[in-house]
This record gives C-alpha cells, sequence and structure tokens, in this order.
C-alpha cells in the first residue's frame, strides 16, 4: 500500500479536532532535538560498559547504536571509535556464550538478547564470523519445537512479546545465517509467516514487532497493510502510542511504531500521522534532551547508574530516547552514506 493511502486512511480515523493539531514540525526543531539527545544516549551506552557490566543490554547498547547511525546518516558527527567500543563489547559478549549458543542454550535473556545483539551487529556492519554463527544456531535450535520464538522475560515492554522475540530472531538468521542453514532457516521462515498471520497482537509492542515480522517473511501486501492500519488505529489524539490501554501515551511506544511503520514502508516521515508523533516526542522531550519514560518492570538487578538520567527509571528512558531519536532522525534528510564502525562487512 502506497504511504499517502495509508496515510489517508489513518487520517480518517481520527476526531475532526486531532486533524488541526500541528502536524509540521520545523526542521531545526528535529535536529535540535537529535543533537541535545546524542550525547546522553552515549554517556548510558558507555556507563553500562564503565560499571563493569559483562552482559550485553539491549537498552544501553543497541538502541543507543541505532540512533546514533539514523543521526550519522543525517550529518551528524559522532565518535567512530565509541561505535567500534559497543561493537566490540557486544561480540565480546557473545562469544563468551559460543559454546551455549552451539548447543542452543543461549544466555540470559534468551531470543530476545541474542536477537538485540546480532541487530546490532548487522547495523554496525560487523562482519560474519564464527561468533556470530554459532547465534544463528542457537536460534535454530532454541524453541525447534514451536513455530514461533517466545520471550522467556516478563520485562515488558521489550522483553516479553513473542513478535519481538520471533522478529529479532529470524532477522538475525536473515544476515548472519550460513549457507547450510538455509534449509531449517526457511523452515522455521514459513512457520514463523503462518503463525503471524493467524496470531493477533494485544499491545503497541506487539503490534509493532508483529508488522516488523511479516515484513521480515515477506508476507502478502494485504496482511502488511492490515497490520500497519490497526497500529495507526492506536495513535492517540495527541500523536503519541501507549504501550498499553491503562497508560498514557510515551516516547517508547511511539518512537518504536514511528520507526516501524517507516522502516516497513508503511508510512513516510513528510506523512501526517509521523508528522504528528514527531510533535509529542518534541513536546516530551526534557530540558536536558532526554524523555523519562515509568518503567513497570520488576527489578531483578543490583541497582547501578549507567549516565542516562531518571534513576530506577533510566533503562526504560534510555531505550525510549533510542527510538525516539532514531524516529526524529529519519525525519531528516540524508546528508552522508553510512560509513562502518566495525570490521566491515564483506558483499
Amino acid at each position: 500500500m502506497n504511504a499517502w493511502r495509508l496515510a489517508a486512511v489513518s487520517v480518517l480515523l481520527l476526531p475532526a479536532f486531532v486533524r488541526g493539531a500541528d502536524e509540521n514540525p520545523k526542521e531545526e526543531s528535529i535536529r535540535s532535538a537529535v543533537a541535545r539527545s546524542l550525547p546522553l544516549l552515549k554517556a548510558g551506552a558507555q556507563g553500562a560498559i564503565a560499571h563493569k557490566r559483562k552482559c550485553f543490554m539491549c537498552h544501553n547498547q543497541a538502541l543507543p547504536v541505532f540512533a546514533m547511525h539514523a543521526a550519522r546518516d543525517r550529518g551528524f558527527d559522532l565518535d567512530e571509535e565509541f561505535l567500534r567500543e559497543q561493537l566490540q563489547f557486544t561480540v565480546d559478549f557473545l562469544k563468551r556464550n559460543q559454546e551455549r549458543y552451539l548447543k542452543g542454550e543461549g544466555q540470559g535473556g534468551q531470543a530476545d538478547m541474542a536477537g538485540y545483539a546480532l541487530w546490532m551487529l548487522d547495523v554496525g556492519r560487523w562482519t560474519p564470523d564464527e561468533t556470530t554463527a554459532a547465534v544463528a544456531e542457537y536460534f535454530l535450535r532454541f524453541q525447534a519445537d514451536r513455530d514461533h520464538w517466545a520471550s522467556v522475560s516478563k520485562r515488558p515492554p521489550s522483553e516479553q512479546s513473542p513478535f519481538t522475540a520471533s522478529y529479532v530472531a529470524l532477522r538475525g538468521l536473515r544476515h548472519f545465517g550460513l549457507p547450510d542453514q538455509q534449509q531449517r532457516i526457511d523452515k522455521r521462515r514459513s512457520q514463523l509467516r503462518d503463525w503471524l498471520v493467524a496470531t493477533p497482537a494485544s499491545d503497541t509492542e506487539d503490534r509493532v514487532f508483529r508488522l516488523r515480522a511479516l515484513h521480515e517473511v515477506e508476507a502478502p501486501e494485504d496482511k502488511l497493510r492490515e497490520a500497519a492500519t490497526e497500529l495507526l488505529k492506536f495513535q492517540r489524539s495527541d500523536g503519541s502510542w501507549s504501550q498499553d490501554a491503562e497508560r498514557d501515551g510515551d516516547a517508547y511506544a511511539t518512537g518504536s511504531a514511528l520507526v516501524a511503520l517507516h522502516e516497513t514502508g508503511q508510512l513516510s516521515p513528510t506523512d501526517a500521522p509521523y508528522r504528528r508523533g514527531l510533535a509529542f516526542l518534541l513536546k516530551t522531550q526534557l530540558e536536558d534532551g532526554s524523555w523519562h519514560v515509568v518503567s513497570h518492570s520488576k527489578p531483578f538487578q543490583a541497582y547501578f547508574e549507567s549516565g542516562y538520567p531518571h534513576g530506577a527509571d533510566q533503562f526504560i528512558s534510555i531505550a525510549a530516547a533510542g527510538w525516539a531519536t532514531t524516529a526524529l532522525a529519519l525525519a531528516l534528510p540524508e546528508v552522508k552514506p553510512s560509513s562502518p564502525a566495525g570490521p566491515p562487512k564483506t558483499e
């Protein structure tokens, strides 16, 4: 479906007073918001490593790196050594678990964590190696008796949804799977496609990653259109998305929804729903450049300050900032091509 047609459908679903909202944030405002966010994302990513955390953290490593790559492609000057450090830290973490991956045993966080790690490495153009091949083998062995991958954690929003686990696992297989794994990869993709088509989403995280996963399995266009339209129906009058019906709209749900709609080809940053989402993100960014989202996951790790604000809410807040900054950056014109931060991929 063309982006303008989807945008038109979504506008018809909104009350009349919403259509009159500010739908055209200025480029300079967007660029300023990205510039103010990036130093805090960098601090949070570096802080997680500096505090001798041995494990890769999706919120403190992957999402800041996603945002920084999007920003770099829009002309922001970034520290290439910092990006390489984040990629190497992630590879080192995966390598420590390499034997477990080959047995299908994984690590804490299972498919969610390993999948986000490979997603980050792909964005950073890491060359496939023995370690990434071991993680691919893990995805093929883990939960092999199912038609999808399920999260083993109950840490909403990012570690709970089977749609998230399934998307990041299959995406990792596409980018880092080996030729001799292809037959098994194709089988899992086919099984997942059937499951995705038949299984409804229940909250924003589900809807975001169901749309992404349908795109990943090359589902029929009408199924993609249905998934995108369903996600758009939950955009609120202020331009935001909420994590669930009981919560206010926030930067995590809004940013992740906008990025998914754009990266699956269902919405352009110039479309009205995207502009309303941008306006919400600009309005809710704090003076220090951060976004504050309140956590509703039970803490199980010893508390430490990573360098991102908001205390006990810092993990969900830095994840929110990663999605929000990426969504904002995608609305800016590309000005220079991406260059690899890690060992370049071979074509």
